[in-house]
């Protein structure tokens, strides 16, 4: 079966970013969320950043037209019924994502597919809660979407080669560079990335140097292009602090482990640029 109808379940940061990479790469778009108002959001997000595109002449107006003519949005499951392949990228919990699943399994097609673009949770365990655990993997996108190219595709031990190949090729479609992950917390990226931004923490508590010390010395000594303190605020602390809860839960080593500062600081409301303070203020 060709994808040809592509399904988005969400319409945040996340989900509205693929929605729009889907749209742009020809792809019949259905994006859905609860409520007008989030929906009427995220679809403000896209054109925005297709209107800046063209200002900057980064995007051409016709480019921005056929995305934006094949983008549709809904608040109801009944919208996606004709979708070929879907993709979640709802809250990070099981339950939630059980509850649309099942919705959705009961409406689609046999043979559509299933991707989570969950960035913690197991893929083989979401999978497990639907009707189609072989045509269910993983497609974890980084943010934001349109611009970062790179697309980690999970298996779960239930998923075939036939949905494995096709979210491959779905990912290479939309101009993304696709690498396969193993179905382990953390995939592959954040199993290397979280570790790294907890020790910043960890050292700056021991007084390893000022935030800004820190973040300079990484981005000037290291070459990477933001220090860890202002990823952490760009990602937010609240998102890095459920995942690390997650890694360590799964693999209980002290390097996944979320240090004193970071759980305060989440408790505190301090989550990053989306609050308005993090280890910086915005």
């Amino acid at each position: 079966m060709a994808i040809k109808t592509v399904g988005v379940l969400g319409c945040g940061l996340m989900g509205s970013g693929i929605a729009q990479v889907s749209a742009a790469a020809g792809y019949k778009t259905i994006v859905r969320e609860v409520e007008q108002g989030f929906l009427d959001r995220g679809m403000g997000r896209i054109q925005k950043f297709l209107t800046d595109g063209v200002a900057k002449g980064k995007v051409t107006e016709e480019a921005k037209n056929t995305t934006l003519g094949n983008l549709s949005g809904t608040t109801g499951f009944e919208g996606l019924k004709d979708c070929d392949l879907i993709v979640e990228a709802i809250i990070e919990n099981v339950e939630e994502k059980t509850k649309a699943f099942a919705a959705l399994d009961a409406l689609v097609g046999a043979d559509a597919i299933f991707c989570s673009n969950t960035s913690s949770l197991c893929i083989t365990e979401l999978a497990s809660k639907t009707k189609r655990p072989d045509r269910f993997g993983g497609l974890h996108f980084f943010n934001p979407v349109p611009l970062m190219k790179l697309v980690e595709v999970i298996r779960g031990l239930s998923t075939s080669d036939d949905t494995y190949q096709k979210t491959f090729a779905f990912a290479q479609s939309l101009g993304k560079e696709p690498i396969t992950a193993p179905d382990k917390p953390g995939f592959i990226v954040n199993r290397l990335l979280v570790p790294y931004l907890l020790d910043a923490i960890r050292s700056y508590e021991h007084g390893l140097g000022t935030i800004e010390d820190i973040d300079k010395g990484m981005k000037l000594g290291c070459g990477y292009p933001m220090g860890p303190f202002t990823l952490l605020d760009f990602v937010g602390l609240d998102t890095t602090y459920y995942i690390a809860n997650i890694m360590f839960e799964e693999y209980r080593e002290p390097a996944y482990a979320p240090p004193p500062l970071l759980k305060r600081m989440v408790l505190a409301g301090r989550t990053g640029r989306k609050s308005g303070q993090g280890f910086y203020k915005y």
